[in-house]
């Protein structure tokens, strides 16, 4: 294990993995506070010590909300295969310059998914960055399926 942590390919994907997974965290707390500046709860307990008139006005979704909850969906649908993904790519033993690339691509490809979703930038700004991360995950996978392939 001590060697994994010295290997350059490895220590370059655990700190890309993380940037990643910290973002994909900070949706949870950023549609949090959607909810509560637009007013959109969706679970009873949330608004408990309302009135039922309130409860009715408060209980509803919110596009706004929608649409950062979207955006965390779409992190965990990509996030989660290039974090599993990475990591056998990372023990494949690439050269450390082209798995830089690679990781930093898909990190800067999942930045810009959530500006562009979460700010409304126009298409394709999202679909070209959603397209870019897919695109590097298959890589990875490509390179991991070619080097160890086992029938």
């Amino acid at each position: 294990m001590a060697q994994l942590m010295e290997d350059e390919v490895f220590m370059a994907f655990t700190t890309y993995a993380a940037i990643v997974t910290v973002k994909m965290m900070l949706m949870g707390p950023l549609t949090a506070y959607y909810r509560i500046t637009r007013g959109a709860f969706s679970n009873e307990e949330d608004v408990g010590r309302k009135s039922a008139e309130e409860k009715k006005k408060l209980l509803k979704t919110h596009p706004d909300v929608e649409r950062v909850r979207r955006c965390h969906q779409n992190d965990l649908e990509n996030i989660v295969p290039f974090v599993v993904v990475g990591l056998l790519y990372a023990l494949t033993g690439p050269d450390l310059s082209t798995a830089l690339l690679h990781f930093r691509i898909f990190v800067g490809s999942r930045i810009l998914h959530t500006i562009a979703y979460v700010c409304i930038l126009p298409q394709p700004s999202r679909g070209l960055s959603y397209i870019t991360g897919l695109l590097v995950t298959f890589s990875m996978a490509h390179r991991v399926l070619s080097t160890v392939l086992f029938f």
